[in-house]
């Protein structure tokens, strides 16, 4: 890193709530957020944001008759992003970049009018615009009144944490001095969850922890889908706000065998940690927040990498999947999230049901791992 890239605020909905003391108290408890949902009259389970946090979606939706239309991926990033840059000090007119992506993007809005079509053989007015993907970051800077520049991306799973890469490139590049970034993900349809069943790497048994993210013994895989948004503001330079610093960036890509492939061993997260790590002695990691999305698979290669990187000597590993389920494109800021509470709070957040682990005396260096169908793989590490 040529300079220093200070992350002044952070802001998320998600399972856990969308306040930093709500959030922690959750991450300090043991249970699971993950509940069973019929969609389609099939039960599914699924995690899902907390009904007084949908309540402000629903009011948000009616405070402007231009926000009715917008799907809930685009209502999520607007209320994330206002209580960001509010948090930031950063003013609604103020010229920043904004990039903020989906894996999936205007999922409920497309799969509506797309049904709608099918009884009628024709579509609303308004279902081109609203659906495109660029959809979430042009109405958040509408939203903010933004002036800089808006970048919209998919990188499926990953997505997040390649908002933070392209901000880093424009940060240090000096054509912009502040950043906007995050995921924005509201999976939870009948069509996509049936999409996750199809590929055979969904939860469908009833234990305590339906999603067993990290647990390297189990015999099924137990992905869980989750819904959320998450950004971050990033500045250049020092700050004395900063919830923490971006030292190192990292990324890489597995050569596609499948559409869904990544190596036995992970090379893209061998190659995005060692990378993210050029510059740094590996003891001085304390922790790593795991992709670790609950399948057999997913898990064990990411777990093989950082083995082939770090050695048995490796730092604490945890996850937040088993608690929030798989918020795709804005799972790499949740990730984001629970490293900057630990650096913040000095305490590891454990997997109940993991392997017990060597405890750090102290937390202040977290990288974070992230990777998207075809092995697109982000690793992100943050200090204090």
């Amino acid at each position: 890193m040529k300079t220093n890239i200070a992350i002044t605020s952070l802001s998320t909905i998600s399972p856990l709530g969308n306040t930093p003391d709500a959030i922690w108290q959750n991450y300090l408890s043991d249970e699971s957020l993950i509940s069973s949902k019929k969609y389609n009259n099939q039960k599914y389970f699924v995690a899902t944001i907390p009904n007084e946090l949908r309540n402000e979606i629903e009011l948000l939706r009616k405070s402007d008759i231009k926000y009715k239309a917008l799907d809930e991926t685009v209502l999520l990033a607007i209320l994330v992003s206002r209580q960001a840059i509010k948090n930031a000090g950063w003013k609604a007119g103020d010229e920043f970049g904004i990039n903020i992506g989906s894996s999936r993007g205007a999922t409920q809005l497309f799969e509506k009018y797309h049904q709608e079509f099918l009884k009628t053989g024709r579509t609303a007015t308004l279902t081109s615009p609203t659906t495109t993907l660029g959809n979430i970051s042009s109405w958040v800077a509408h939203d903010l009144k933004n002036k800089g520049p808006e970048i919209s991306h998919s990188i499926t799973c990953s997505t997040a944490l390649h908002a933070i890469l392209n901000a880093v490139a424009w940060l240090q590049s000096g054509m912009a001095t502040q950043f906007l970034v995050g995921g924005s993900e509201a999976p939870l349809t009948a069509f996509t969850l049936a999409q996750m069943q199809a590929l055979k790497i969904y939860a469908n048994e009833e234990p305590e922890f339906p999603c067993k993210a990290f647990d390297l013994s189990k015999t099924k895989n137990s992905m869980v889908l989750g819904e959320g948004a998450g950004v971050a503001c990033l500045e250049i330079g020092n700050s004395k706000n900063a919830l923490g610093y971006i030292e190192g960036i990292g990324y890489a890509t597995d050569d596609l065998e499948h559409n869904i492939s990544i190596s036995e061993e992970a090379n893209c997260f061998q190659n995005s940690m060692k990378m993210a790590l050029q510059n740094t002695d590996l003891d001085e990691v304390d922790a790593i927040v795991m992709h670790a999305p609950g399948t057999i698979k997913g898990d064990s290669s990411e777990y093989k990498a950082i083995l082939k990187v770090f050695g048995d000597q490796h730092p604490m590993l945890t996850t937040n999947k088993w608690k929030i389920g798989h918020t795709f494109g804005a799972s790499g800021m949740l990730s984001l999230e629970l490293a900057l509470l630990m650096i913040q709070h000095n305490q590891f957040v454990e997997v109940p049901f993991a392997e017990k682990q060597t405890p750090r005396k102290n937390i202040r260096k977290v990288l974070i791992n992230a990777v998207g169908f075809g092995g697109n793989a982000v690793s992100i590490l943050v200090s204090k």
